[in-house]
Parts: C-alpha cells; sequence; structure tokens
C-alpha cells in the first residue's frame, strides 16, 4: 500500500473566549488518546497473509492520526458602539488546512460575533471546517402550536446554515443531546449535522458508584423517555408525567418502579429545576430511597442552581457537563458534578475526523 497520500499534518483547533478551557482540554485528550496498534484478538498465529497486510495498513494509518493544534489568534474585541470587532490573525496560513471550531451560544449577546467568524473559515480557504457547537440553545421551541409563535430553533439553524462550503464539501456542525432529533432537518443541504450523545459520560460516572446495580432511570417527561430510553435497560427505567390543576403543577409516575432503587432522572437540560423537584418527590413518595439527576446542558438561569444546595428535595448527586461555560463554577457546590465533554469530543474526532486522509 502507498502511504504517501496519508495527511500527518495538524488540524487548527478555534474556540470562543468562553470555550478557552475546555478545548485546551481537547488538545490534551487528543493527544493522549492515540490509538496503539493491535492484532484481532491477539490471533496472529491465524491470520492469513493477506488479514496481515490488512492489519499492517490499518496499524499504520492508526499510527499516523493528526494532531490538533490550539489557535488562541482571533482578536474578540468591540468597537464604541458595542458591535463586534473581530480580527483572524493567521488567516494566510489557513489556506488548505483542517479547521474547528467550538463555540457556545449560551446568552444572545455574543451568538452574532461568532456567527460573523464561522462564515469566514471558509472564505479563508479552510479545506474543511467543522463548528462544535455543544448546547444548541433554541432547541426547545421546536414547533409552533398555534399562529404566531416562532420556531427559534428554525430560525437559529437557518443562520448557521449560512456556512460556506469548503473545498471538502459542506462544513459540520456538532451538537451534543440536542432537545429533538428531527431539528437536524432544519439546516439547509449546505449543512452537515452530527447529533452526538453525552450519555456514556453518565453512565461511566454510574458503574463508579457502590449502589450501582440497586440505580433506576427515571424520565421527567414523555419526550424526554422518548429522547434517552434506548441508552438504558428497559427494565430499569421509570417514566413520569406532568399533570396541570389550573395554575398548579404536579408530576406523578406513569410506568416503572422506584421502590427501594436510587433513581437517577434524565434529561437533556434544566431551567429552573421546578420540574426536576417534582419529579424527585414524586418518585420519593413512590419509595425510592435516594434521588440523582443528571442533565447534558445546565442552564440554570439567574443561578437557579443554587436551589439544589440545600433543597427540600435532597439530590445525593447531580452531574452536568461544560457544554455551558458557568457549569465548571456550577459543580463547585454539591451537589453538583462536572463531566467535561473533552473526552467524548476527543473520541469523536479521532474515530474519524483525525484520521489521516487528504
Amino acid at each position: 500500500m502507498n502511504y504517501a497520500h496519508l495527511d500527518s499534518s495538524p488540524v487548527w483547533l478555534y474556540a470562543h473566549p468562553s470555550m478557552t478551557a475546555l478545548a485546551r482540554q481537547i488538545v490534551e485528550a487528543c493527544s493522549r488518546q492515540h490509538p496503539t496498534p493491535t492484532s484481532p484478538l491477539g490471533l496472529e498465529s491465524k491470520l492469513t497473509p493477506d488479514m496481515r497486510r490488512t492489519v499492517s495498513a490499518s496499524n499504520i494509518i492508526l499510527q499516523r492520526s493528526r494532531s490538533v493544534v490550539f489557535r488562541d489568534t482571533i482578536k474578540w474585541e468591540k468597537f464604541a458602539d458595542g458591535f463586534p470587532n473581530l480580527f483572524i490573525q493567521d488567516v494566510k496560513q489557513m489556506a488548505g488546512k483542517d479547521v474547528i471550531f467550538i463555540g457556545s451560544f449560551h446568552s444572545p449577546e455574543i451568538i452574532f460575533e461568532q456567527l460573523s467568524v464561522l462564515i469566514m473559515f471558509p472564505k479563508y480557504l479552510a479545506r474543511s471546517f467543522h463548528f462544535i457547537l455543544p448546547y444548541f440553545p433554541t432547541g426547545t421551541m421546536e414547533r409552533v402550536d398555534m399562529e404566531g409563535q416562532i420556531a427559534t430553533a428554525k430560525t437559529l439553524a437557518t443562520l448557521m446554515s449560512a456556512i460556506p462550503l469548503t473545498t471538502k464539501g459542506p462544513a459540520q456542525i456538532c451538537v451534543y443531546d440536542i432537545h429533538a432529533l428531527q431539528e437536524r432537518f432544519y439546516f439547509s443541504d449546505n449543512i452537515i449535522p452530527r447529533l452526538e450523545t453525552a450519555i456514556p459520560l453518565l453512565l461511566s460516572a454510574i458503574e463508579k458508584l457502590d449502589d450501582k446495580n440497586q440505580i433506576v432511570f427515571a424520565f421527567p417527561d414523555d419526550g424526554a423517555f422518548k429522547r434517552f430510553h434506548c441508552f438504558f435497560p428497559e427494565d430499569s427505567t421509570i417514566t413520569c408525567v406532568k399533570i396541570r390543576d389550573g395554575k398548579q403543577r404536579f408530576v406523578k409516575v406513569k410506568d416503572g418502579n422506584p421502590q427501594g432503587k436510587h433513581v437517577v432522572i434524565v434529561d437533556d437540560l434544566v431551567q429552573t429545576g421546578g420540574t426536576l423537584k417534582e419529579c424527585g418527590k414524586a418518585l420519593l413518595e413512590k419509595g425510592a430511597t435516594s434521588i440523582s439527576a443528571y442533565v447534558t446542558h445546565a442552564v440554570f438561569p439567574n443561578r437557579s442552581w443554587e436551589k439544589f444546595i440545600n433543597s427540600e428535595v435532597k439530590f445525593q448527586h447531580f452531574w452536568i457537563t461544560d457544554s455551558i461555560p458557568h457549569a465548571t463554577e456550577i459543580s463547585k457546590h454539591l451537589p453538583f458534578h462536572l463531566l467535561s465533554l473533552c473526552v467524548p469530543i476527543a473520541e469523536m474526532l479521532m474515530g474519524y475526523d483525525l484520521l489521516p486522509f487528504a
């Protein structure tokens, strides 16, 4: 096999200032996870000559997985009127490079400046472009229930779809645990949406618990059940349902039995946390011995996370990821624990994007 065509050039990683820490962790994780050459199941003696050549070729490709280099070369400044004053310092060297940008749309104030930068990477001749957006913020406004409502999930997807084609084709937008999978169709054919999940981080955390054999998983509503039940054994799931009585809202257990179990409530995001608390109350009333929670996106506007520190509904653990920058600060307070996305992002890149094919 001719390996001359294998590309060993580094991939350039840029980041919005709010995601710089995560970007540096991704670079470190990628450097640690370079694959080790292997033979299938250690059966070297049973391989035919053709199989040996195939294994050898695969190992050479793995050994040459490309590195990731963090480029802290974007000036994020503002004019006197508050509009962004942006400058990418290394555009002369960008031509022909594979480029990744990790951003955050956690606040409307910083979306426009990032959209302005995203559009320019292909225009400066980046060979390929990936936009890693862990949290898609308007995902919960994905449908119209009455005339006059605006499905802002579609609006934001349309704006992001304006990223031009690169020389290798459409840009890829990677989102973790988007609120509804059908939102992939809100993007134009100019974009390839890659919908990833952080649930494996939760499963790894569960494996480290002493009572892992007593754990079952609950979903606060049918939407969360449909979104995540496939990641968990069928006999260890519980579904709750929201019931409204006038202006009051209750949560009841719909399916499953929490009796004598440590129940982990799973959802894609949390806002004020009211639903999680009501769900916890319902589960405890049905005999759960303890309650924990997991969300990928800890939105928590107006520091609403503080309600869980000394809550009347005691959460043993509350796992969150760093898809939103303030999660790092939140995780300094119990019961919160941070599960960093740096590892799943690195694994995603190592599994395909950093393979050395030109």
